[in-house]
């Protein structure tokens, strides 16, 4: 790899070196013979790759090799007027084969392919990429937040946010560069028409002054060098200006050029029928060449037939294969079939998570139409794990013929928890608050955050980025709905066995620890009311072993598992100060100490425990005043924070469920000392 580095910069410099050196016929032979391949390979790499930033280095290559055409031009020119037209026998190769002895037809063919570089494929290309230059450069605010939004929502990770911010970057340099690159080659276009009417004339001043022959004889020689010198440098050129056009018009995708064409052009084989049908009828024309008009014909129908014929066989495979392997077998009706008893036991047991989707809404997460959501749902799951230190159970998918087409409904233990509307050929544009313009679509509540949206359609994307807008597709909206609802009932979905699960984990780098706690100091039902106060609070329970080991520090202080989870909070201070602190200080609601003074006077206690007694008009007073508090804040904290002392937080936050349930209760221990706390707000009795 290092010695390839060099092998670069030797190239730039000899480069360089051929605009001054001269070479022999025999080496400038070589040099255009590596012009020519180079450039071909350049043109396949390009169809090869599925982005554009897979050759993100191509803007510094079209420079190069410009450079070297360019250098190569000028070398050959050397030749060509010192040497009676003699520029090696690549050069003369090319002009014995193009002007075929006729001059004025091969000049036109010389003509033709510079216009057509120059005209169509160079200013095509040089126009896409300075239109691709400015609206990703406008659109990278939106991509920004729309990654930002799928790594609060679990979607991806960090190191794949990073990722994904990188190649926004790298994306936008790219096409920038591509709008100036492209320049290079319309400057070479016309330097190369330059070039040949200097060889031409040149030469023919040359060979009529100096040389002593005839005028037809020296037309003959600079004709057959001028031409066969301009198709050498000006095909390498036309390879590389069809590869700036492949590379700038490269829509992104999964698969390479190839492969996206043969499965767009075969995925609708009624085209190529109607194709065929259209050619055959042009043999109705007098004077059509029929053969060729019915062999045309008859590839285009037979194609269409025979890919007909596929699509079907794979779509009835499916339909087969879920006829054979149905979970009930076949009987002579469901009567008989559940005349057994054992039977209607199957139908009781209940799933964790189902989603219910209308029949529109099928190709959203069927994995036969493309669907990625499969994929989608288990990055999530890794993720929550990682952040929660728990596993999401199965996902149950069911078509539902009562939901509205466009409709999906959540269901947790199978009563429905959230629901949500999909408009499948739409975009999902949310609106931060801070945008520049006015984007026309469908208003609408983006389902899981309660964010002012609208439905747009794809023609806008682009625009609605540009104003500030973060666009989503449906199938992310449906995936951070779900995600959202997940963690929101997330110690609903922490069972028994989920626990002996976590409990086995442990056991594997700390066995002696899991049982000499569970079950001699706290029972599993008793660890799994504290598991799931802490998931209820959004506490992440990954840090198993310092669970353990307060349980059974404090097991003869706390036997009530509420007091218990109050301990276990304590010692996930750290956890607690990352995940509500933010840049080293946590902004905070606090409580007058009026208002503690209230909450634990009302504390009562009988043989269940401890509760809160507090009387409504108090309990009034105190809901107004924080209510007002939250909205005077709203602006500067997202989610609400309040900072109690130790002793009221568990009742204080109890009191809370009711009215605010998103909002966050933590006492002073449950921080670090290193935080700053910034108190926004304080709610008084007065």
């Amino acid at each position: 790899m290092k010695l390839l580095n060099h092998v670069v910069s030797l190239f730039v410099i000899l480069i360089i070196a051929l605009i001054i050196i001269p070479l022999p016929a025999f080496l400038l032979d070589m040099m255009f013979i590596i012009n020519i391949s180079l450039s071909l390979i350049i043109l396949m790499l390009t169809m090869y790759i599925k982005t554009a930033l897979e050759f993100s280095v191509f803007p510094s290559i079209l420079l190069i090799t410009t450079l070297f055409r360019l250098a190569l031009n000028i070398s050959s020119t050397r030749l060509i007027l010192s040497h009676s037209g003699s520029a090696g026998q690549v050069i003369k190769t090319f002009g014995t084969f193009v002007l075929q002895g006729n001059i004025v037809v091969g000049f036109v063919v010389f003509l033709i392919i510079v216009l057509v570089q120059f005209l169509v494929i160079t200013k095509g290309a040089e126009r896409v990429s300075e239109v691709a230059a400015r609206f990703r450069l406008d659109a990278m605010p939106g991509k920004q937040m729309a990654i930002d939004a799928d790594l609060n929502s679990g979607l991806i990770d960090e190191q794949t946010a990073r990722r994904r911010r990188e190649d926004i970057q790298r994306e936008a340099e790219f096409y920038g560069s591509m709008d100036g690159a492209s320049k290079f080659v319309k400057g070479d276009a016309i330097m190369s028409i330059v070039i040949t009417f200097i060889n031409f004339i040149g030469g023919l001043i040359v060979g009529m002054v100096q040389g002593g022959q005839t005028f037809g004889d020296v037309l003959n020689i600079y004709s057959i060098a001028t031409v066969g010198d301009g198709l050498v440098s000006q095909v390498p050129a036309l390879l590389i200006s069809t590869a700036t056009g492949m590379i700038v018009t490269r829509a992104a995708s999964n698969s390479t050029l190839g492969e996206d064409v043969s499965r767009q052009f075969s995925s609708q084989p009624m085209v190529l029928l109607l194709a065929g049908c259209g050619v055959l009828a042009l043999n109705l024309i007098p004077g059509m060449p029929h053969v060729q008009l019915l062999l045309l014909s008859a590839f285009l129908i037979g194609s269409g037939l025979m890919l007909r014929r596929k699509l079907e066989q794979s779509a009835a495979a499916p339909a087969q294969q879920a006829s054979g392997s149905s979970a009930v077998p076949e009987q002579s009706d469901e009567t008989s079939y559940y005349k057994n008893i054992d039977h209607i036991y199957g139908l009781l047991p209940l799933d964790a998570i189902e989603m219910d989707f209308g029949y529109s809404l099928i190709p959203l997460v069927d994995e036969a139409s493309g669907s990625s959501f499969i994929e989608r749902l288990v990055t999530f799951r890794k993720q929550f794990a990682v952040e929660m230190g728990m596993v999401v159970p199965t996902v149950r998918l069911r078509d539902n013929g009562l939901l509205n087409p466009n409709q999906y409904v959540i269901k947790i233990k199978g009563e429905e928890v959230a629901r949500g509307e999909i408009l499948m050929d739409y975009y999902l544009a949310l609106d931060p608050g801070n945008r520049t313009g006015e984007i026309d679509g469908i208003d609408t509540i983006e389902p899981a955050y309660g964010i002012p949206s609208k439905w747009i359609t794809p023609d806008k994307k682009d625009m609605a980025e540009i104003y500030g807008y973060t666009v989503i597709d449906p199938l992310s909206v449906v995936v951070t709905h779900l995600s959202e609802t997940v963690r929101r009932h997330a110690d609903e979905l922490l069972s028994r066995q989920e626990v002996g699960q976590l409990l086995e984990s442990v056991k594997i780098y700390d066995a002696s620890l899991v049982s000499d706690v569970v079950p001699n100091v706290i029972t599993h039902s008793n660890l799994q009311k504290v598991l799931c106060a802490l998931l209820k609070e959004g506490i992440p329970i990954r840090d198993m072993e310092t669970i353990l080991e307060t349980v059974s520090n404090n097991a003869a202080a706390a036997r009530d598992p509420d007091m218990m989870t109050e301990y276990v909070r304590q010692a996930l201070h750290r956890t607690i100060t990352r995940k509500w602190a933010d840049g080293g200080q946590i902004r905070v609601i606090t409580l007058d100490s009026e208002v503690e003074k209230s909450i634990v006077g009302s504390i009562s206690k009988n043989e269940h425990g401890t509760y809160l007694s507090l009387d409504p008009q108090t309990t009034q007073k105190i809901i107004t005043k924080l209510t007002d508090c939250i909205a005077k804040v709203h602006d500067v904290v997202n989610t609400p924070v309040i900072l109690t002392s130790p002793v009221v937080r568990i009742y204080f936050s109890k009191l809370l469920q009711q009215f605010y349930p998103r909002a966050v209760v933590l006492s002073f221990n449950e921080l670090d000392n290193n935080i700053q706390i910034q108190a926004v707000a304080n709610v008084t009795l007065e």
